[in-house]
């Protein structure tokens, strides 16, 4: 837990979309990056109804990932409002 607590206080510094994206890109490989996108699309499928192998064959992941994204959502976690406001922004 104190690796969350460190990203977390780095995350809370950034203001800006731009330094948010400069830092993700600095740290993580293109497909490290693409593989957190993939799983942010399978939570935000979830809060939209999209049944679990709807989720893995679009995403192109395994149904035991989608269900651990159900098993995170059934223990609170992507409660808050602003969650449901990002993606239509998004492009997703």
């Amino acid at each position: 837990m104190k690796a969350i607590r460190q990203l977390t206080t780095v995350f809370a510094q950034m203001h800006a979309k731009k330094d948010m994206e400069d830092f993700l890109c600095g740290i993580l490989t293109p497909k490290e990056i693409d593989e957190l996108a993939r799983r942010t699309k399978i939570v935000f499928f979830l809060k939209q109804g999209v049944p679990h192998h709807q989720i893995a064959q679009r995403l192109g992941v395994g149904v035991a990932t989608v269900t651990r994204g159900a098993n995170e959502i059934k223990k609170g976690r992507f409660s808050q409002r602003w969650w449901y406001s990002i993606y239509p922004r998004s492009g997703w």
